[in-house]
């Protein structure tokens, strides 16, 4: 199937909801350091920082991580923290980017 035929399956790895702050956390930092997801959307004063909480920024870490790397092997795993969804999880000016 092409990527550009507009019928692939989209999805997007984030945060578990059951998952406690201290995990996500160590995930996210993890996912944001020698991981390679690209988190500056999630700093202070970019369009992904607010929710402020960590399961949201953990989110936006996996799914970056896993977009990047899925091809090459990446998972959306993260210790169990995290799960695939076919819900889009871009909210406001918060995009979460998705790759064919």
């Amino acid at each position: 199937m092409q990527a550009d035929d507009g019928n692939w399956e989209k999805q997007w790895c984030i945060a578990d909801q059951q998952t406690p702050d201290d995990i996500l956390q160590e995930a996210l930092s993890w996912a944001c350091g020698p991981g390679g997801a690209d988190c500056t959307m999630i700093e202070p004063n970019k369009s992904c920082y607010f929710p402020n909480n960590v399961k949201d920024h953990a989110s936006y870490a996996f799914n970056s991580y896993w977009q990047k790397f899925k091809k090459q092997g990446g998972s959306c795993y993260f210790n169990a923290a995290a799960m695939v969804t076919d819900l889009d999880p871009s909210h406001n000016l918060c995009h979460f980017e998705v790759v064919p």
